[in-house]
């Protein structure tokens, strides 16, 4: 099945625990060790013949004055502090960030590695842009950006391609004391609630086994095989019923089991209708911070990709179950991404892609408790 450009949109982001360093009256709060997203293909612009880039809009370019181009824009000169080698692919482009304490501001430092002469429909950040401390439900408002013009402006760079820039957005200052903090309102960094991890909250993995047992999932009785399935014929997809339904939680909590063979992805899901049509695995994926690929082997139950209806009731919660290449015990956090699908013809029909980033292994396996099986109970 034919993937379209959703898949330039895939992103990984694999957040630092709250460390902090002392280097030249810099104290390093939070630091993303990347975030990775294909960038669009160049062109060569006829009149000043420099290799460009349009980069694609997000919610905010539509309605904000485009500035130009700027090339006075702070370069990182330590790049090996920032990126790691690994992340510099030629089909990955490599979006960290970091949040400083800087005198009298905490500063968001938004790198961008130019692939180009010029990029082009940058968006940075403005009044939108927050820091909340979730502790005490303070929320700190950007002030100003640096460069300063690119506050509230659509904006693109000139720059030497193969350099990293230093876009900076400035907050007023955050308190020591603050850990848990949530930022908003930088999409081209795609932190639209982006979560920093409190100090030590990772570390709880190490106290855990290595491996999971492969998860216990009650199988979704077959009620009528697939017959010459079209993806645009209802009748040609399976019917199955008594899918492993759960306690309630919110839609798409996940639940991780680890094993040396495989890695199992329960998603919570969310029946609406007596009958309802599904569709799960093909090529989905799951991205480490590295850039590598853990391709989904199938599903626990039924049909790998192809749509299938499901007989249940509404108000039921029920668990699918994704099987994953292994992942190395080194990986600690991942991102889950469906590509977008082809359209097909059904009332209601979704194809769109999906995009879950900075998903923690060790998080993950304490919620399988959240995924026992709960045989459903109906009062008529």
């Amino acid at each position: 099945m034919k993937k379209t450009f959703i898949l330039c949109l895939l992103a990984v982001t694999c957040i630092a625990t709250q460390a902090r360093k002392q280097k030249d009256k810099i104290v390093v709060r939070t630091m993303s060790t990347g975030v990775m997203t294909v960038a669009p293909e160049s062109s060569i612009d006829e009149q000043s013949g420099l290799k460009t880039i349009e980069w694609p809009s997000t919610e905010n370019n539509s309605w904000h004055e485009n500035i130009g181009i700027i090339d006075d824009v702070p370069v990182v000169e330590d790049m090996e502090s920032i990126y790691n080698n690994n992340y510099v692919t030629q089909d990955f482009m490599p979006m960290a960030w970091s949040l400083t304490d800087e005198g009298e501001n905490t500063v968001l430092h938004c790198y961008f590695m130019m692939k180009s002469d010029v990029v082009t429909n940058l968006w940075l950040g403005n009044a939108e842009t927050t820091i909340l401390d979730k502790e005490t439900g303070i929320i700190y408002q950007a002030q100003s950006t640096v460069p300063e013009c690119c506050y509230n402006k659509v904006f693109g760079v000139k720059g030497k391609a193969g350099t990293a820039l230093d876009l900076q957005i400035i907050f007023p200052k955050i308190p020591e004391s603050a850990r848990k903090l949530v930022i908003y309102g930088v999409p081209n960094w795609y932190m639209r609630g982006i979560e920093v991890q409190p100090a030590g909250s990772i570390s709880i993995e190490d106290e855990m086994p290595a491996y999971d047992s492969v998860p216990n999932i009650h199988l979704a009785h077959l009620v009528k095989e697939s017959v010459d399935y079209d993806v645009n014929n209802q009748s040609s997809w399976a019917v199955y019923k008594d899918a492993h339904t759960i306690k309630p939680v919110k839609e798409k909590t996940m639940a991780l089991w680890r094993t040396p063979d495989a890695t199992y992805l329960a998603v919570s899901t969310e029946q609406n209708w007596l009958r309802e049509y599904y569709g799960r695995g093909g090529n989905t994926i799951l991205l480490d911070n590295q850039g590598r690929q853990y391709k989904c082997k199938g599903v626990m139950g039924y049909p790998n990709d192809d749509i299938f209806w499901l007989e249940g009731y509404p108000g039921d919660y029920f668990a699918i179950v994704l099987i994953f290449e292994p992942l190395p015990l080194n990986v600690k956090t991942f991102a889950y991404i469906s590509p977008e699908g082809e359209p097909f013809n059904v009332w209601g029909a979704d194809w769109s892609g999906e995009f879950i980033s900075d998903l923690n292994v060790s998080q993950l396996r304490r919620n399988q408790k959240l995924f026992e099986y709960r045989p459903r109970v109906v009062v008529k």
